[in-house]
């Protein structure tokens, strides 16, 4: 097995891990039947929604229905529960029409039915229902300023909850006195149910303040008027204590997804490090970190002795300078290839493990120990690349990209160095 070949058994090893098919079931025996007369609601949104809604309908005994809401192109075929896809990262009608109508779905219900919530990555951009008085172009602006900004994924979600109308607990407070089961796919360093997709089950503890302060410390520009809305408190989510306790249970993580990433390499007879699932930073950055490590490992043996694989994830940040085509995954493992510099032996993959790296099309890519002298050779200069946030075009003019098409779970960022 060449090194590429290893590498791709490990991603592939940790994304089947976190399949709903696999993972939703079990949870299942948590949800109690509704009671005389009453109905079980599915709702939820996500880059695994769809495919979480299917595991429902195929182990779910009795009647259901419901809508959950989905990126394009992360659909499945479900008969009860219908699927809507819509646009993600930056939220468009089709999330916002989405949203409402899950509003409208749980609204009304009673004691004696039941909601079951299936939520994952992608879930703030999909549930795309403005605050009263706040406009979709308005978080549709705000959003993506964030989004370039560098700021991590649970400032962003703090101030999504607060300009939303379903997020940060409201959708639980709507669906009241009906209980709410959420089953989640976490897709965020921490696994933190109020911030995987903005917690719309979950109360906030986060204030209409704090999210003033991200927008504040981001520079992001702000409607006087909205500005004056999160000052006031007016925009304010549900606190602890103020909703309804409802059951929450991670089916999914990223720890999850390393261990039988972990499990796979020992399977194959490989020496395994786990460095961590929480790894957040500037993507370029966490690069050159993790290929230091790397190159410890090839150099002294230390933390590990070669040959052995260096593992972790985490959700690493990109502040957008450039006007090039990339993602967090292929930024970092740019800044891990200059930090490299062609060192013998030494191989790395970083891919989103929902299939889709940024904007692009594809998940992540490979680095090798030739990449930066054939890159040289097509004419393809690396650091004028990273510092125009145009990895993603480097890696394609090296056929380096890793494409896997949509694999409807999310449980973040898979890195692995392969130290030969």
């Amino acid at each position: 097995m060449n090194p590429r070949e290893l590498l791709r058994r490990l991603f592939d090893a940790g994304v089947a891990a976190a399949d709903p098919a696999r993972c939703v079931p079990a949870a299942l025996a948590e949800l109690d039947p509704p009671g005389p007369g009453g109905r079980l609601v599915v709702v939820g949104a996500g880059k695994a929604a769809a495919a979480m809604a299917q595991a429902v309908e195929a182990a779910w005994p009795g009647p259901l229905s419901g809508l959950v809401v989905t990126r394009y192109g992360h659909g499945a075929p479900c008969a009860r529960i219908e699927v809507v896809e819509a646009a993600h990262p930056v939220p468009d009608a089709a999330g916002a029409a989405a949203a409402a109508r899950i509003l409208g779905l749980v609204s009304g219900l009673t004691a004696n039915d039941r909601v079951l919530a299936l939520i994952s990555g992608g879930g703030s951009a999909l549930l795309a229902a403005p605050a009263p008085g706040v406009t979709l172009e308005q978080k549709q602006a705000i959003g993506a300023a964030l989004l370039n900004s560098g700021a991590t994924i649970a400032d962003i979600n703090c101030v999504r909850k607060h300009l939303s109308a379903i997020k940060g607990g409201r959708l639980a407070l709507a669906a009241w006195p009906a209980p709410v089961l959420t089953l989640a796919i976490s897709d965020v360093p921490g696994d933190d149910p109020a911030v995987i997709a903005s917690g719309p089950t979950v109360a906030d503890p986060t204030t209409a303040v704090d999210a003033l302060k991200v927008l504040d410390f981001h520079a992001i520009d702000l409607p006087a008027e909205l500005r004056r809305r999160l000052a006031s408190g007016e925009l304010e989510t549900p606190k602890p204590g103020e909703l309804a306790a409802g059951a929450f249970r991670l089916v999914a993580s990223p720890r999850q997804m390393l261990e039988a990433a972990a499990a796979e390499a020992r399977r194959l007879g490989v020496t395994l490090l786990i460095l961590g699932d929480a790894i957040e930073g500037e993507a370029r950055e966490v690069g050159r970190v993790l290929a230091g490590i790397a190159l410890s490992c090839g150099r002294h043996g230390f933390p590990a002795q070669k040959p052995c694989v260096l593992l972790s994830g985490g959700e690493a940040t990109v502040t957008v300078r450039g006007a090039g085509r990339g993602g967090r995954n292929t930024e970092f493992l740019l800044g891990a290839a200059l930090a490299l510099a062609g060192e013998p032996g030494i191989h790395a993959l970083a891919a989103d493990t929902d299939g889709i790296d940024g904007a692009g099309d594809n998940a992540g890519a490979f680095v090798g120990p030739d990449s930066l002298a054939r890159a040289r050779a097509a004419g393809l200069d690396a650091a004028a690349s990273l510092a125009a946030n145009d990895a993603g075009s480097f890696f394609a003019g090296l056929g380096d990209l890793l494409v896997t098409g949509p694999t409807r779970t999310n449980v973040n960022d898979f890195r692995a160095f392969l130290i030969e």
